[in-house]
């Protein structure tokens, strides 16, 4: 049911039942490579190009997690996905693997979280019994289409951020255990004038903290009600400015754990070529399906905030001079039983 202006409350709250992470070699260099079900040891995914290799991962990871969902594609309700690709290829060609009814969706690198919560929606209402919803990205793809083409190795600036190479899928359900959603909160579109497709981080702080407001505004929570709160892919950059967004808005995130899947993706010291940080379509959906999911069932985290974010950019409106439009969507996790 809605609550507040842009806040679903799911009353069956539904649950991620079964999730996967398929990841490229970077990812799996850094820090929670641990956390992810299969780590290639080549960018080319072992296909013959690029946007193949990033629907083989999608593919992949939608394969884990029927799996570890314990179910059959047949059981499938719906399958929601989208990428970065032009006319979201990747999603729409896995889709023909998948075979269940798709729907295709863009919300640039908040796919994740838009995703699923277009998932949840569903089961909450009744209107499927089992929902796929995943996403991906592979660096050479996303790096070719909206900036240079990777053989190019032109030199990037200080807020410049590496499209993470992966894939992450979970499978909704209001049947069977797993880590609960309560809330989505569904974002408004934020533009304040940026147009450097080297500096997006800037560009999503925005929508990130517009969205964390409506969600504390409509639930009547506070940030101190989550024991993590993660942005979806603003890096260094971006997360700082919305920290101070935030405290602009009264809204001060210094009694919670705030921290960016563009963050916690890389050792920015050791693997110094990502620059701000992570980002891409991949980059929460791998941290949450993965890192956070498990901290959730091993009972270490309760209750989790995850707020994706994205860039709506294309190249023709980039090559236009147009500004950056961006969103963010915002999904509440909790474990069952947390006694909350």
């Amino acid at each position: 049911m809605l609550i507040g202006a842009q806040t679903w409350e799911f009353r069956s709250k539904p649950a991620i039942i079964g999730a996967a992470t398929v990841v490229g070699p970077e990812e799996g260099e850094g820090p929670l490579s641990h956390t992810f079900d299969f780590v290639y040891d080549n960018l080319e995914i072992d296909e013959k190009t690029w946007e193949k290799a990033e629907r083989k991962l999608l593919e992949h990871a939608s394969a884990l997690a029927l799996v570890h969902a314990g179910i059959n594609r047949e059981d499938l309700s719906f399958f929601i996905g989208g990428d970065l690709m032009n006319q979201i290829i990747t999603a729409t060609f896995a889709a023909r693997t998948i075979a269940a009814p798709y729907l295709g969706v863009f919300g640039a690198c908040s796919t994740s979280m838009e995703s699923l919560a277009l998932a949840a929606f569903l089961a909450d209402a009744g209107g499927a019994r089992y929902v796929l919803a995943g996403t991906a990205s592979h660096n050479c793809t996303v790096e070719k289409q909206f900036r240079y083409p990777t053989e190019y190795g032109s030199q990037k600036p200080a807020t410049a951020q590496y499209t993470i190479t992966g894939a992450g899928c979970a499978v909704v359900s209001t049947e069977g255990s797993g880590p609960r959603i309560t809330h989505a909160s569904i974002g408004r579109i934020q533009d304040l004038g940026v147009k450097d497709p080297f500096n997006m981080g800037a560009a999503m702080a925005p929508a990130a903290a517009d969205t964390l407001v409506s969600h504390f505004r409509d639930t009547g929570r506070k940030p101190e009600d989550y024991d993590l709160i993660v942005t979806g892919d603003l890096a260094s950059v971006g997360h700082a400015i919305v920290k101070d967004l935030l405290d602009k808005d009264g809204v001060p995130m210094d009694k919670t754990d705030f921290n960016d899947c563009g963050l916690m993706i890389y050792d920015r010291d050791k693997q110094p070529y990502v620059n701000a940080g992570g980002s891409g379509c991949g980059c929460s959906a791998v941290v949450t399906y993965g890192h956070i999911l498990r901290k959730l069932k091993n009972r270490e985290l309760n209750r989790v905030l995850i707020v994706a974010t994205g860039a709506l950019l294309s190249p023709l409106s980039y090559q236009q001079g147009e500004s950056i439009p961006c969103i963010a969507h915002a999904v509440a996790l909790e474990q069952e039983d947390n006694g909350r």
